[in-house]
């Protein structure tokens, strides 16, 4: 377990390194470092399948859409809805959005319990409805003074149940739908290759490049295989815990790129931090209860 622990925090903590290492690649714009992020992953992300032996994930996948043709476009679907993702969580730090970008994964596990409750029907635990109480406060506050939630909140928050979901109902919820995800993704990551801004001028001024972008790849490769063996290891209460780790990360790393809290903002924040608290106390019980032998 102990193994399993130090993997899932390993990842966490790659992935913040990755927040903060957009901001090491200009003059590459968010679009470009996603497309270098993708084509870099997948033969990584390979190569682990193949040594793992999860590559039959990916084979019976693809006998799955030549018996039901229809199962393409919804693998097109759940592709373009972490696609947007994974290019927002390496956009936003170039633009000075951090902060919301990881608001939106404070809320994600809420919006997760949510999502239980009213398309599986699971019943909320007394603590989720006091942590479903203290995020309302905060996104009541926020609307309150806003009139709205910044955008990249509601796709953060909103688009990741949206993902698990469907992933679900179509059965790909396994490592073979996520390279699936990310093999459709590479089109459009080529793309974005190809059309950004950098050119052989940007590589002679900043030689740093030639190692820095496939160093990205090699970080967001550990990353994912971390989680991925992190998700295997530990038990999913446990596992589910643990990925609050990342955005109180996230949160530091957009206090170190300058980015600061507006005073009109803590009423927002601080509810919501709230909520989170009481859903990792929840999970430390269940954790507790788990190990208590039997009488």
């Amino acid at each position: 377990m102990s193994r399993g622990i130090a993997l899932s925090v390993m990842a966490s903590c790659l992935f913040a390194v990755m927040y903060y290492y957009t901001s090491l690649l200009a003059p590459l714009d968010g679009e470009e470092i996603f497309g270098w992020r993708m084509l870099l992953t997948l033969p990584c992300a390979t190569l682990f399948m193949i040594v793992t032996r999860d590559w039959s994930l990916v084979t019976g996948l693809v006998r799955r859409v030549q018996r039901t043709p229809a199962l393409f476009l919804g693998l097109c679907a759940t592709s373009a809805l972490v696609g947007v993702q994974l290019w927002l969580f390496l956009w936003a730090p170039l633009q000075g959005r951090s902060l919301e970008v990881s608001l939106g994964y404070f809320l994600l596990p809420l919006t997760m319990v949510l999502t239980g409750r009213l398309v599986y029907g699971e019943r909320l635990s007394r603590l989720q409805k006091v942590a479903v109480a203290l995020a309302a406060t905060g996104v009541g506050h926020e609307l309150y003074q806003h009139g709205s939630f910044a955008w990249e909140v509601l796709v953060v928050a909103g688009g990741y149940p949206v993902y698990f979901v469907l992933r679900k109902r179509l059965h790909t919820d396994h490592l073979g739908g996520l390279w699936t995800d990310m093999l459709l993704m590479s089109p459009a990551a080529l793309y974005f290759v190809i059309n950004g801004p950098l050119s052989a001028a940007d590589l002679d001024t900043h030689p740093q490049l030639y190692a820095l972008i496939p160093l990205l790849g090699a970080i967001s490769a550990l990353a994912l295989i971390s989680y991925v063996l992190a998700s295997r290891m530990l038990a999913f209460s446990l596992f589910g815990l643990l990925s609050y780790v990342e955005p109180v990360l996230l949160v530091m790393v957009a206090l170190i790129l300058g980015e600061s809290i507006a005073p009109d903002q803590w009423l927002t924040y601080l509810p919501i931090w709230l909520a989170v608290l009481v859903l990792i106390i929840e999970g430390v019980r269940h954790l507790l209860r788990q190990r208590r032998p039997a009488a």
